[in-house]
């Protein structure tokens, strides 16, 4: 008797049946199928698992997984790394620009020790803790302290020559001269004269000495406007008590092209002139070794 059930179950599997679409007025046959129960589970399980392999690539392989609720990006980590790595290089270049910045306002507002933005440029900040370091004397040093002391020094400032590492390695035809005129005052390290004034006549054009490009362009107490140049080879030009500046920050000037015109602004002016400084690495040159005014 079970065995009749059983077979009498499996036979209604493939009964057939006719799905027949009629038209709702003239009742019309349209479409008709032959169906078994066969045929409709088999298509509904072919459906469900074609519908779960295009999920599963969707998914694992097209960007669309991101959009779903708790799936995070694979390369998410590694991106992040990177970020960092790159922020922190940032913000050694960018300390190193802060520096280097610092020391060509030092330079225009007048000549202080500067600090050497180089030298801290694998940690990118200032080293400290210097107190802790205890030296001992030694019979050497003290001997060549005591020879040190005792000798005589002979500071001469006229004629000065800049000693060899300062010294511009390319031809005086290659400065272009800012402005002609006559020299008033001369470059004088002792007197924290870092430059040389020149006198000429009134709304002279001022001409940059060398290609280069404009750091900075402003008006400050002291000289007035003053407009700063950097050169190739770490040369450094400045010139300053300006009455109008004809660059910008940030323009690339030519030799010989005007960037600015004379004038008598600041409050250590006492009129009409060009002060006229040339830094090489950071230090002062004297611009008469290089230029002919």
């Amino acid at each position: 008797m079970a065995d009749k059930s059983k077979e009498k179950w499996y036979r209604k599997l493939r009964h057939k049946y006719r799905l027949v679409i009629l038209h709702d007025e003239t009742y019309e046959e349209k479409i008709s199928f032959r169906l078994s129960r066969m045929n409709v589970f088999v298509a509904i399980v072919s459906l469900s698992v074609f519908l779960i392999f295009i999920t599963t690539y969707i998914i694992a392989f097209t960007p669309l997984r991101e959009y779903i609720p708790g799936y995070t990006d694979v390369s998410l980590t590694r991106r992040v790394i990177e970020l960092d790595r790159t922020a922190d290089s940032l913000a050694q270049v960018f300390y190193q620009k802060e520096v280097f910045l610092s020391n060509i306002r030092r330079i225009i507002d007048g000549y202080e020790e500067t600090e050497d933005f180089t030298a801290n440029a694998s940690s990118g900040l200032p080293s400290s803790a210097y107190d802790t370091i205890r030296l001992r004397k030694s019979v050497q040093d003290s001997l060549l302290r005591l020879e040190f002391e005792s000798a005589e020094f002979n500071l001469v400032t006229e004629g000065y020559s800049p000693p060899e590492n300062l010294r511009i390695r390319k031809p005086i035809q290659n400065f272009f001269v800012p402005l002609k005129g006559t020299v008033t005052n001369k470059f004088s390290p002792v007197q924290k004269h870092y430059g040389v004034d020149i006198v000429a006549r009134r709304n002279e054009a001022i001409k940059s000495t060398l290609d280069g490009t404009v750091v900075f362009a402003d008006w400050t107490i002291d000289k007035g406007y003053v407009i700063g140049i950097m050169h190739s080879a770490n040369l450094f030009s400045v010139y300053k008590h300006n009455s109008v500046l004809l660059k910008n920050e940030g323009d690339l000037v030519r030799a010989g092209e005007a960037v600015a015109i004379i004038g008598e602004t600041g409050e250590l002016s006492t009129g009409p002139h060009l002060h006229f400084e040339l830094w090489l690495n950071g230090s002062p040159v004297d611009p008469e070794v290089y230029i002919s005014f």
